[in-house]
């Protein structure tokens, strides 16, 4: 097998407005497609940072919760790259979205810290 690259992320989300204000209006992902599927009463919305197609956000009726916390087996986190760490926690923490204390990455010595989607989902931003 040879990958080329990761092609995208897939998101099942509680609240989907949430959700959807969430990655685009305070992550500031840009909207390429939004579809309604009828047959299965479920959003797909495709996502993109920076022109690459990045995210598939989607709802369904009731998904089921998943465990995140403690450590669970599966996904463990989304990371996204940030020139000023603090500028992005003062600017998330504007939005009421709390932040964890920042870290240091014991091997790069680069600062991180994590916060979370509507749903949970661990989200870092580290100090690239």
């Amino acid at each position: 097998m040879k990958l080329e690259s990761l092609h995208h992320i897939a998101i099942i989300c509680a609240d989907y407005e949430k959700s959807k204000y969430f990655y685009t209006e305070i992550l500031g992902l840009k909207i390429e497609q939004e579809i309604f599927r009828e047959e299965r009463q479920s959003y797909k919305l495709d996502l993109s940072l920076n022109g690459t197609y990045l995210i598939e956000l989607f709802s369904f009726p009731e998904p089921p919760s998943r465990p995140s916390r403690p450590e669970a087996r599966g996904l463990r986190h989304i990371a996204f790259g940030v020139k000023n760490l603090e500028e992005n926690i003062d600017f998330l923490n504007s939005k009421n979205i709390e932040t964890e204390a920042v870290r240091i990455d014991p091997f790069t010595h680069k600062k991180f810290t994590f916060f979370a989607d509507p749903d949970e989902l661990p989200i870092e931003i580290y100090e690239v």
